[in-house]
Order: structure tokens, then C-alpha cells, then sequence
């Protein structure tokens, strides 16, 4: 699982700094032994300061999970920054995003933060607290009802912070204004409990159970624990005897109280309250800590080690009682259980690999392999065969040429079985500049992330998968990759056309449509070069026509071939001129790209363009030639099993699933009419062979999941 802890220590990352400061803070120390403490565990663990980056930052550690994944968790040490109610900011914040965490939530932190009201429900429960009463300010009078000695101490402050025991009005007004001056709030002053002072330890929920009574044990001086005791500043020691020196009734009465007292505010999972216990025996509640100190030295840990909690096993517990209550049982690891189901068991093994995957991406991610790059693209042939043979598949030369195509298969010869095809080329020019692998909460960036890599990860882990849960063994699947994506697939598609008539099925991993679309009807596509050659000429000649106005004249026509009624478009891509010095163009070359659903209404258009660059003028020379073919992926009947199945599994396993149509042709547009084909398998895009080409971070293991489960299948 991940954990993250959340501190506040140096940071203070705010928007402004406004209001009252936190004056708690975690050690480095204690911070680390928890964080070591998870990770022998065998969590994942990352520590954040809890400031105003904290979102995006428990979003790039945790993204959202998908049906049936147990969500990250937030280890809350948490004090604030600032505020009155600072305790309750990073819970708050947990729960707006949808993270559990350990500890109780923002209203149980804010009733305890707040000493008065924590008293007026443990009055109002009938729950033994010392009288008491608030100054505002310094001068205001104070209730007649109360005697000295009388302790007091800020409303809401931790840590013993202006903690002072006073026997006159003297010393209750100078200690009032202390609090005044420094704290810039009110006072809560009530009667000094003669006699013990103890702790209990609160652990759990359902039931709630409640640790040995600690005794503190002050020595010398004022018998009350002041935040110089705590911060190693008074110059004696104090001593924590557990179990406190009481008898087994006292220490059964406290426990109870402890219980009803952390029941009464509404507290989870731990906490810590402190009694004092006059000469007679009689318990008194002082407060309760909502977020009882994890150091060392503290009284929750002491109580914990003595019932044979060391500090791992505590902090373990912790996160073991938050997970029971969040999810109903404890952490599996925990319970040590297996399931024999394999589907579950590909489940549990995507889930807890997805930072590997992640990382694995980025690798390839980082691997440039143009079309004209012939280093990259055998760079990536070469860790694609090593990790294909790993996982128990092995090359076909019957179906590879070794040059721009590669097909690797199981050793499963029957028909029956599934081909995934991808594109290892990515058709960008290679005077454009690499866009290296990056991440954000919502969508993972590169260069052929979406168009190439998302796809190659997506089978490589599929297929991982299931050799790991051993149901690789005896069913045939081929993959197969090819490197001329930027060409058209023009030396490729043969291959792919023999390898498909082996399988009873194909499923081409190019990116799906967001929200788990996939795709079962693309366009095709024309890519043709015209050429067109005249004479060089002067500015403002008026005896001939120059190459570029003559192209121009027919720009318009082009234009007009347009029919989206009919699913076809014709544009024009590129148009380049050669001229010297400062004549006119004498050469012009452009590109126009046709795509269509029709094959028949890409012929028309075809002829039509090879009517308009017939020339006349015997000054100019037109050459009309067709560079590439992309045949359309039409939708049909064969596939309609295929997409039930699918959807079947989405269905039962609640991941997004739909079915829509491209624009882009793709290679399923080669397979053969009569072959159950779908396209857009790997993660849905955005912005393909653009530098912000990227893919949705959370779809990335829902298609993980959907193609593992569907090679799973019987």
C-alpha cells in the first residue's frame, strides 16, 4: 500500500501568513522511525509537509484508483500551520480528495483542540472534569465558585504551552496576561487537581481499547508537566511508571473513562487522555489529545512497548485500525491471506506494480525511435525481444522481416488466439526536439507515449501478468510490432495481413477515446505529391504565370472536394517553393491528404485531382503521384462478439467501457474483413504527435486490467 505521512516541521507554504501560528512540531527522528517502520512493513512511503502543495503532491504519489483498489493512505501527523483550528486542515483536505488517512476527522480534532468546549460535552455527558471558567482578557473578574490553587492555560494550544499553577490573584492575573500577550486569545482557568497525574492510551474503534494507565512522576518542583518538562528544558527528568501505581479498580475506572471520554468527541483510532487523580482517588479528565505524540519519550508509546507493541508494531497497528475502518477488514499483507482466484490474483499484481509500470513507461518513453531513426528502432526491437523472450514467447520468421516488422508468438499452435499489434516507429521529423517522459496528477507525458510506448506497456504487463499467475501456458498469442507507422505501413501490412489469417482475433493497441472507449471504425487515408514546374520570372511579369498562382487557381477547387456528409475531407499539408534570389517560385511542391470512410469516394477524388492538375500552358509541367494508402477499418458484424466480451469484463470489474469512431486510420484498417478486429486498446490520448502528446494516468491500468482479464478468458 502507499502510505503518505503528512508532518508540519519548516514548511510555510501558504498563500499568506495570517493569523496564529503552530508552535508543534515532529522531530526528523520520530518522522523517520515512522517512515521505516512502514517501509519494513513492505509499503510505499513518501513524507510531504502539509502546506498548500500538498495536492498535487498526494496526487502524483497516489493517483485514483480503479474499482476495487484499495486507495493510498495518509499517515496524519499533521499539526497545521496556522489557525485555530489547524488540526483540522490536512484531515479536512483528505477528505474533500477521497484519502483515507489515520486519526480522527477534522470535527473531533477541532472539539478537542478546544479545551473548553472538549469540557462542557464531557460535563454534559456526566464525565469528571475540574471546574473551571474563561477569561477573555486579563481584567475580566473571575467566577467566585473557584479556589486556589488554579492552574492555567491557553483555549486552545498543545503541548503544555503557558501551562502555570497559581495561588493568588496576583499570579492568576499575571498569568492571564501572559496567555493575553502571547497566545492572542483566551484563558481557561481552572482548579488544580492535587495528587497523581496519569495518561491512558486510547487504540482502535470497534472496540476501543484502552492502554495501561502511565503514571508521570515529576520530582522536585511544580508537580505538573510544563512544556519545559517536555522540550528537555526544566533541568530535572520526568519519570512514566506503567502501570501507574493504582490499584485494579482505579486503573479500570480510568480506561472506562478514557473510553467514554474518546466516544464522546467522536475520536478514531488513537488518541490520549490525561487525568489527574486527587488524594481521595477520585479521576479527573483535564483533556483529551486527538493527536497523542508518537516520540519516543511520550507516554503513548511507553504504555504501547509495555503490552508488546515495540515502535514498529505500533505504528503498523495504526495503520491497521484506520484500514479495518475505512475498509472493513485489516491490510492483507496483515492478514496474510491468498486467494485462488486468478483473476483476483491479476488484479493484486497490476494494482501493486502500477509505480513499476509507471517507471517502465518513462524508460521506454525515453527511448527515441523516429521512422528515420534506424539506432532508436533497433534499440527498441532489441528490449522488446529480450523481454518477449523472458516471458516465454519467440520470434516467427515466417512472420517478420527483421527490417520493419517483428512478430513474436507463444508456442500454442492451434488457430484460436489473440494478435496485438503496435507501432514501434514514431513519425515525427527528426529535426524536431525530444519530449522527454514527464508526469502530472492527471495525464503522462512524452514523445510516442500515446502513439507507441502506452500500447508496447500494455501488452509487455498483460502478459507479464499472466505468466506470473501461470495461464500463459497453453493459449497462442502473437504480438506483433512494426516500424513503418510514419510510412504508411507500406512494407508491413503484408505481414500483418498473413500474421491476422493465424489468430482469431486482433487487437491493435493504439490509444483508445477517453472515458474507456475503444474503437471499431477508423477512416482511411490518401497521401498524395504534386510537383509543379515552371520558369523562373520577375517580380510584376505579366508575359507568364509563375508555379504559385497557378497552383493557388486550383487551391480552391481542392477545397470544394470537401463533403463531411459523406465522412471525406481533402486538405492540403504542405506546400514548399524553390526561387532564386528575388524572382518568382519556378518550383512548388505540396502534399494533400484525403480521408475518407468510402473507398469509392476516395477514387472520385482521386480522379477529380488528377483533372485539376492537368496542365495546359505549356510553360508549366504537374505531376500528381499518390504516396501511401491507408485502408478504413469499417465497422461490422464479426466484431460484435468481441465487443460484448469486452464489455462483459468492464461490466463486471466496473471500468469505463464505449465504443466510438476515428478519424485516424490505424493498422486495423489492414486486417482482414473476415478477422474480428478492434483499435484504441491502450490508454486514451491527447494531443498524439504534438509535444504535449500525453495519455490518461488512470486508464493506463484500467486497459491493463481489461486486456489481461480478456487474454485470461477461457
Amino acid at each position: 500500500m502507499k502510505i503518505a505521512i503528512i508532518y508540519n516541521r519548516d514548511s510555510q507554504a501558504v498563500i499568506n501568513l495570517f493569523g496564529k501560528q503552530n508552535r508543534e512540531k515532529y522531530g526528523l527522528q520520530t518522522i523517520n522511525r515512522i517512515k521505516n517502520a512502514l517501509k519494513a512493513q513492505g509499503h510505499q512511503v513518501q513524507a510531504f509537509e502539509g502546506d498548500k502543495n500538498i495536492i498535487r503532491k498526494l496526487e502524483e504519489f497516489m493517483p485514483s484508483v480503479i474499482s476495487g483498489e484499495r486507495p493510498g493512505l495518509v499517515f496524519n501527523l499533521s499539526y497545521g500551520i496556522q489557525g485555530r483550528a489547524r488540526y483540522t486542515h490536512i484531515p479536512s483536505i483528505l477528505e474533500m480528495l477521497g484519502i483515507p488517512y489515520v486519526g480522527s476527522g477534522p470535527e473531533s480534532h477541532g472539539i478537542a483542540l478546544d479545551k473548553v468546549v472538549t469540557k462542557m460535552i464531557l460535563i454534559q455527558k456526566g464525565l469528571p472534569t475540574p471546574k473551571f471558567a474563561v477569561l477573555e482578557k486579563p481584567d475580566d473578574p473571575l467566577d467566585e465558585a473557584l479556589s486556589y490553587p488554579m492552574i492555567v492555560k491557553p483555549r486552545d494550544e498543545a503541548v503544555s504551552f503557558g501551562l502555570k499553577v497559581v495561588r493568588n490573584e496576583q499570579e492568576l492575573r499575571e498569568g492571564v496576561k501572559f496567555i493575553y500577550d502571547t497566545f492572542n486569545g483566551p484563558t481557561l482557568v481552572e482548579e488544580f487537581i492535587e495528587g497523581m497525574e496519569v495518561n491512558v492510551g486510547l487504540l482502535g474503534n470497534q472496540p476501543v481499547e484502552a492502554l495501561p494507565p502511565v503514571e508521570l512522576q515529576f520530582g522536585e518542583g511544580e508537580q505538573i508537566y510544563t512544556y519545559e518538562d517536555k522540550t528537555k528544558q526544566s533541568g530535572r527528568t520526568v519519570q512514566h511508571v506503567c502501570p501507574a501505581n493504582l490499584s485494579p479498580e482505579q486503573s479500570e475506572q480510568v480506561q472506562k473513562l478514557a473510553i467514554d471520554a474518546f466516544k464522546a468527541i467522536g475520536l478514531f483510532d488513537s488518541a490520549r487522555v490525561d487525568f489527574r487523580i486527587d488524594k481521595e482517588g477520585n479521576p479527573y479528565i483535564l483533556e483529551i489529545n486527538s493527536l497523542a505524540s508518537l516520540g519516543l519519550g511520550g507516554s503513548y508509546v511507553y504504555a504501547a512497548n509495555y503490552v508488546g507493541l515495540d515502535y514498529d508494531k505500533l505504528v503498523n497497528r495504526l495503520v491497521d485500525v484506520a484500514s479495518q475502518r475505512y475498509f472493513g477488514t485489516p491490510l492483507a499483507s496483515q492478514l496474510q491471506t491468498r486467494t485462488r482466484d486468478k483473476r483476483q490474483a491479476v488484479f493484486t499484481y497490476l494494482t501493486k506494480n502500477r509505480d513499476k509500470i509507471e517507471e517502465e513507461l518513462k524508460l521506454w518513453t525515453n527511448i527515441s525511435s523516429r521512422t528515420e531513426d534506424a539506432v532508436g528502432l533497433s534499440t527498441i526491437v532489441r528490449k522488446l525481444d529480450e523481454r518477449l523472450q523472458k516471458i516465454g514467447l519467440h520470434l516467427s520468421d515466417e512472420l517478420s522481416n527483421r527490417r520493419s516488422v517483428w512478430t513474436w508468438e507463444t508456442e500454442e499452435q492451434k488457430k484460436e488466439g489473440t494478435l496485438l499489434v503496435f507501432p514501434i516507429d514514431i513519425p515525427i521529423e527528426r529535426r524536431v526536439y525530444p519530449v522527454p517522459f514527464r508526469k502530472d496528477p492527471e495525464w503522462l507525458h512524452g514523445e510516442g507515449i500515446a502513439s507507441s510506448r502506452a500500447g508496447i506497456i500494455t501488452v509487455l504487463y498483460a502478459l507479464s501478468a499472466l505468466k506470473i499467475i501461470k495461464k500463459l501456458k497453453g493459449k497462442k498469442i502473437g504480438v506483433l510490432a512494426y516500424s513503418d507507422e510514419g510510412r504508411g505501413m507500406r512494407y508491413s501490412n503484408t505481414y500483418l495481413q498473413m500474421a491476422a489469417s493465424n489468430y482469431e482475433q486482433v487487437l491493435v493497441m493504439n490509444p483508445g477515446i477517453y472515458q474507456g472507449k475503444v474503437v471499431d471504425q477508423r477512416r482511411g487515408s490518401r497521401k498524395y505529391k504534386v510537383v509543379i514546374d515552371g520558369s523562373s520570372m520577375r517580380v510584376g511579369s505579366k508575359v507568364k504565370k509563375d508555379v504559385m498562382s497557378w497552383f493557388m487557381e486550383r487551391y480552391d477547387q481542392i477545397s470544394q472536394l470537401n463533403r463531411p456528409e459523406d465522412k471525406l475531407s481533402v486538405a492540403v499539408l504542405d506546400i514548399h517553393s524553390d526561387r532564386y534570389s528575388i524572382l518568382l517560385s519556378h518550383r512548388l511542391q505540396a502534399n494533400i491528404y484525403v480521408n475518407y470512410l468510402n473507398s469509392k469516394h476516395a477514387d472520385l477524388v482521386e480522379k477529380r485531382l488528377k483533372e485539376i492538375f492537368v496542365v495546359q500552358d505549356k510553360e508549366i509541367h504537374s505531376n500528381l503521384e499518390k504516396l501511401e494508402e491507408r485502408a478504413p477499418l469499417i465497422r461490422n458484424r464479426s466484431t460484435k462478439k468481441l465487443i460484448e466480451q469486452l464489455k462483459s469484463i468492464s461490466e463486471e470489474w466496473q471500468l469505463p467501457f464505449g465504443v466510438d469512431s476515428s478519424l485516424l486510420p490505424s493498422a486495423a484498417g489492414v486486417v482482414p474483413t473476415k478477422t474480428p478486429v478492434l483499435c484504441g486498446l491502450a490508454p486514451a490520448s491527447k494531443d498524439i504527435y504534438t509535444p504535449d502528446e500525453a495519455i490518461h494516468r488512470g486508464e493506463l491500468l484500467q486497459r491493463l486490467l481489461l486486456l489481461t482479464l480478456y487474454l485470461l478468458k477461457d
